[in-house]
């Protein structure tokens, strides 16, 4: 399983490789018939495209690494086709969904799956670790450790993912369907066009791996773009030590909001004069013509040592 992109490939080429031999073709079954026979109707709104392929299904179970010990919580859990395999492998499993209009048609699906807790809520809201502690408890004192599974809309991807990170729950690992265009910028290197903001932020806190390639033809309805299955295993700590993530982040944010400009142009709305930006370059060893594209997470950690001595010099 690689981590980040592999140099000389695209993450699609990859991707391509990693899936070569597997069978993807597409059985719509009982998931589909569900769908009919309840009048339910798809909601555009709320990114609602349903995992029809047990292929699938049985690849990211495969990757979540389950076994009875452990405890996951699957975001989305639609009508239920990936929940009953993550039901099959894991000692409990915590199923949100917040389209409360599935709910019944998840216990229709789930009747005999005695270790799903079904939660109505919007994970964009749910404090993870609480969630777990709810139904698991604490152990000496220790919330026991779990594992995020989710086949995520595309419209919430990344304000999901930036929730699941940057509020430091105590997941070990997450494994997640998104849009292939995004998973390609989460394992992007520094230096191409996929790398961003949204890469910075995945590798800073977790090393994401590519599990295999999804095409759109597995899900009720098609959506337009295929997707990927991307591990992401929880650091212990940081690739690099920072001070203050909060202006790490404000940093990184400023080098992509203008990605044409150089460095010295972009992060001129931080409020430092020119020559402080100069000084604080120098300092960090970053030519200000270099753009931030081109930065490694470490280069950025050092220049945002440097512009916060700037910062406080004023």
């Amino acid at each position: 399983m690689d981590s980040v992109a592999t140099p000389g490939k695209t993450c699609r080429e990859r991707a391509e490789e990693i899936a070569a031999g597997v069978d993807f073709v597409p059985t719509p079954g009982k998931t589909a018939a569900l769908v009919r026979a309840r009048g339910l109707t798809p909601r555009k709104s709320r990114g609602q495209n349903f995992l029809i392929d047990a292929n699938i299904v049985r690849k990211i179970v495969l990757a979540a690494a389950l076994d009875s010990s452990d405890t996951v919580v699957e975001i989305g859990a639609g009508l239920g086709a990936l929940t009953r395999e993550l039901a099959a492998a894991a000692g409990l499993v915590i199923a949100i969904e917040i389209d409360r209009d599935l709910i019944p048609a998840l216990r229709e699906t789930l009747p005999d799956k005695t270790n799903v807790r079904l939660v109505a809520a919007d994970a964009l809201q749910v404090d993870f670790d609480r969630l777990v502690a709810r139904f698991k408890g604490e152990v000496e004192g220790r919330l026991p450790a779990y594992k995020v599974v989710a086949n995520l809309p595309y419209y919430i991807t990344t304000p999901l993912l930036m929730h699941l990170l940057t509020s430091r729950f105590g997941f070990t690992t997450a494994v997640l369907m998104v849009q292939a265009e995004v998973g390609c910028r989460m394992l992007a290197r520094p230096g191409g066009k996929e790398y961003g903001s949204l890469s910075v932020a995945v590798q800073y806190y977790a090393e994401p791996a590519i599990v295999g390639k999804v095409p759109r033809t597995v899900f009720y309805p098609r959506p337009e773009v295929d997707s990927l299955v991307v591990k992401l295993t929880r650091r212990q700590q940081p690739p690099v030590p920072v001070a203050d993530e909060d202006f790490f982040f404000q940093v990184v944010r400023a080098a992509f909001n203008q990605r044409r400009k150089t460095l010295l142009n972009a992060l001129g709305n931080l409020g430092l004069e020119r020559s402080q930006l100069l000084q604080a370059m120098a300092a960090a060893g970053i030519e200000p013509r270099r753009r931030g594209e081109t930065l490694a997470i470490p280069e950025f950690a050092h220049l945002s040592a440097a512009l916060q001595i700037a910062m406080e010099r004023r």
